[in-house]
């Protein structure tokens, strides 16, 4: 049996999906992956980002493929992957849900926490005791009232379009200035969108890597992707206020702002460690080994023909959609 090939059939996000970053610059593996969709009749399997679900319309069905959707988003902020009549089409998850058939969380790898523990923690220059990036208005996580009854009580530079009252002090050059930034602050927020288990974004860990402590809002299970005692879990404290006064003590108490970064210097916990394990080899070859096995286990049919599993409807819309250049073609 040949290597199976891979199909994205939609971009990510608007860009074309980076196949050499998928597979680590693996070349072998690379050649297994295509976003060449003139070539969707031979492939084992079509991947689909489902937040870009207004490129996948037009999709036709060959006997025998696995479909698969992709997605490092919540159902709160992409209702379409909590619709039935639109997932029942895909056999498979490839997400951030500990629970999907290939997981793709955004837990850094093992080399950045090595390099993250290494790295000196930064001076605490900044007046004002928490720092805040925060530029989309999506409150399904209540983050935004957060902010606003914290500030009663604590001063916060916010210099993302939310709430905004600090500029950069100089050339913004990415994530390289904001990390600078936030490492300047004794605090910085990190609150999700959204509050989902296993939902835990970059936020946390640029926090982490800037050497801050975090101020965390959002995911249940939080504990099982950062170390205990690295972040301050806002879902501990009843109030916001309660929150601001804990916060004001860990500034006038030295001793108990510095165990915060102990961190540093123990083990990671075992749960943690072997989630670093299941990440390290890169996605796209996870994806093959994946697609792979499922072969194995139920050879395809190739016999029949092919089908619109989305029907004319929204065939004739998503290809409208591409010849008016609304969506990528």
């Amino acid at each position: 049996m040949s290597a199976p090939l891979v199909l994205f059939y939609t971009t990510f996000f608007s860009k074309p999906v980076d196949i050499p970053r998928l597979t680590g610059g693996d070349m072998e593996a690379a050649s297994r992956l295509t976003l060449d969709k003139k070539r969707i009749a031979e492939v084992a399997a079509v991947v689909f980002h489902l937040p870009n679900f207004r490129e996948m319309g037009d999709a036709f069905r060959y006997p025998g493929q696995l479909w698969i959707g992709w997605s490092l988003e919540c159902e709160q902020n992409y209702r379409i992957q909590a619709n039935p009549r639109i997932m029942r089409h895909f056999d498979f998850m490839m997400s951030y849900e500990t629970r999907s058939d290939v997981w793709c969380p955004y837990l850094p790898k093992a080399d950045w926490w090595r390099d993250a523990r290494a790295r000196a923690t930064p001076a605490k220059t900044e007046e004002a005791p928490v720092a805040l990036f925060v530029s989309a208005r999506l409150n399904y996580s209540g983050r935004l009232d957060l902010v606003e009854e914290l500030s009663k009580h604590l001063r916060i530079d916010s210099y993302g379009r939310y709430w905004h009252n600090r500029n950069l002090p100089g050339p913004d050059l990415g994530k390289v200035t904001k990390l600078e930034t936030i490492g300047r602050y004794r605090f910085c927020l990190a609150v999700e969108n959204s509050i989902e288990q296993d939902y835990v974004t970059e936020k946390i860990y640029d926090c982490l890597g800037a050497g801050t402590v975090p101020i965390y809002l959002g995911a249940p299970n939080i504990d099982e992707f950062a170390p205990p005692g690295s972040y301050v879990n806002a879902a501990d404290f009843r109030t916001p206020a309660e929150l601001a006064a804990y916060i004001r003590h860990l500034c006038e108490t030295p001793e108990a702002y510095e165990s915060y970064f102990r961190w540093k210097k123990e083990p990671l916990p075992p749960l943690l460690v072997e989630r670093l394990k299941r990440i390290e080899t890169p996605l796209g070859i996870r994806l093959l080994r994946f697609v792979e096995q499922q072969a194995a286990l139920r050879p395809a049919d190739r016999t029949g023909r092919r089908t619109m599993p989305f029907g004319p409807r929204s065939y004739i819309g998503t290809r409208l959609r591409k010849w008016r250049g609304k969506v990528p073609g």
